[in-house]
């Protein structure tokens, strides 16, 4: 054989060895995903029925919207969901935290009661949401953070079920900026929506670095509990500064929802360092979306909504190709993950944290 065709043959060999070790947008459909973070309020299955389709098992994070009742039908449709599909649908419990009783130890005896019938049907996390820090106050009209040796009691009391907390606690740093100034439009677009969580005008109230220091800190003081932190964990806005967490703390990890474009906006800028981080931290991150039906929506509007954001992300941690996003101006390449970083994101490390029982 002459050394021309050799060559030639040995060059196509390499290419072919290269490309195997990536996904293309073909094997999105027959890849199996997890999207961690979801809101399933609806009896409907629309959402369900996509994932299906997509080959995507969820996960819907009940949520404490200062609202006991709203607690309740919350759990109600997830345990429905979670019998209807079963080991397609997880659900992660939560609390109302009711401030009655705060500063007695009546407070911490209710919401463990409440929480064990929470999570009685099977839940695989319990929620923390963004009023501890941020709304829920004692009777001085104190906000009360996450770290106040008052909730210790339910901690250890979750820590001592073995589930991990999921965690939403602070908001983006952007929350602390003025509209005109945040990064990417999906925040600026909530924040003018929601006043009420807009904390730049809002100066009396904790500062993001207060936020971001209370969760540490209870994190340091229960260093057994198992903590997945929703949206980045907050720290969305320098993957540095996140990394810098998960070595500080290996019992932690964090969900993608709702902050891909955060990383995409740091991609436009360094592409290497947002796949770097990825590819060290692959056993810490979890994919999600934040993506939510309360049975208002059309099914076919619903389910072409979720399919694209998830052909979206997908093309975004597969592919190399160019793209831009509805969320800030400018355009960035995807981070062609390897494989076994795409399955552990998609799936393996929800597994493993979530313990869930798929086989």
């Amino acid at each position: 054989m002459r050394p021309g065709i050799l060559q030639l043959i040995l060059v196509m060999l390499t290419f072919s060895s290269c490309q195997t070790n990536y996904y293309s947008q073909e094997d999105f459909q027959v890849i199996p995903k997890i999207d961690a973070h979801v809101h399933l309020n609806s009896d409907k299955g629309y959402f369900e029925n996509q994932a299906i389709k997509d080959n995507f098992e969820l996960i819907t994070l009940n949520v404490d919207h200062s609202d006991s009742a709203s607690v309740k039908q919350q759990l109600e449709y997830a345990l429905l969901s979670a019998k209807k599909y079963p080991g397609k649908v997880f659900y992660g419990a939560t609390f109302y935290f009711d401030t009655l009783n705060w500063g007695t130890e009546n407070w911490s005896k209710k919401a463990i009661s409440d929480l064990k019938s929470n999570i009685a049907g099977g839940a695989i996390s319990v929620k923390l949401w963004k009023n501890i820090g941020m709304t829920v106050a004692d009777r001085n009209g104190k906000l009360i953070m996450v770290d106040d040796p008052l909730i210790k009691p339910v901690i250890d009391f979750i820590i001592r079920e073995h589930l991990p907390v999921t965690g939403h606690l602070g908001e983006p740093r952007n929350c602390w900026l003025p509209l005109n100034e945040m990064t990417v439009r999906g925040d600026s677009s909530y924040f003018a929506e929601n006043p009420k969580y807009h904390m730049f005008l809002h100066p009396e109230f904790p500062s993001y670095n207060d936020q971001i220091n209370a969760r540490d800190h209870l994190l340091e003081n229960h260093p057994d509990l198992k903590f997945i932190g929703c949206h980045l964990g907050s720290l969305e806005w320098n993957i540095d500064e996140l990394a810098k967490r998960l070595d500080k703390f290996p019992n932690m990890a964090v969900d993608l929802a709702a902050r891909i474009c955060h990383l995409q906006y740091q991609s436009a800028k360094d592409r290497e360092r947002v796949r770097n981080f990825c590819i060290k931290y692959q056993d810490r991150l979890l994919y999600g979306t934040d993506l939510s039906d309360n049975g208002t929506n059309n099914e076919a509007d619903l389910a072409k909504n979720i399919h694209q954001t998830w052909l979206d992300d997908w093309k975004y941690f597969t592919s190399k190709a160019e793209m831009t996003s509805d969320n800030f101006r400018g355009k960035f390449e995807g981070l062609q993950l390897p494989k076994e970083v795409v399955n552990k994101i998609y799936s393996k490390n929800a597994i493993l944290w979530y313990k869930l029982p798929i086989n």
